[in-house]
């Protein structure tokens, strides 16, 4: 069954190196105490901090570091590009008038990446 989506959700890019962290726009719906997430929150360093370094061709850094090096595949600094929102969302779960993020949407990164979410930001806290 998909989660919802929260600030602090786990994050990876299929040419990222490293995870990276969701952080959703500020609006007053709340999950597990953190700001819960929509399709529209994909803008990057805002929403999405970088993936540590990028490893795709697509990239033009990427592919000019590796002309540069005589075809060995050079990683650059990740700067993530997201033409279009999260797809498919939850297009039952409306948050402000926009579908709610959950664990099984995807975003596509302009220099053909693939983000996913490995862990959705919620935690359950039992009181003793």
């Amino acid at each position: 069954m998909p989660q919802q989506v929260c600030t602090t959700a786990l994050l990876m890019c299929s040419f990222g190196m490293a995870p990276s962290t969701f952080n959703a726009t500020p609006r007053p719906v709340f999950t597990s105490n953190q700001v819960a997430g929509v399709i529209t929150d994909n803008i990057p360093m805002l929403n999405i901090p970088p993936f540590g370094m990028c490893s795709s061709l697509a990239n033009p850094a990427v592919a000019a570091a590796t002309a540069a090096a005589l075809g060995a595949l050079t990683p650059m600094p990740c700067l993530p590009a997201f033409p279009a929102p999260w797809i498919p969302g939850a297009p039952t779960v409306l948050i402000q008038n926009a579908p709610a993020l959950d664990n099984t949407c995807k975003l596509m990164c302009a220099y053909a990446g693939v983000v996913t979410i490995s862990f959705p930001g919620q935690v359950t806290h039992l009181i003793p």
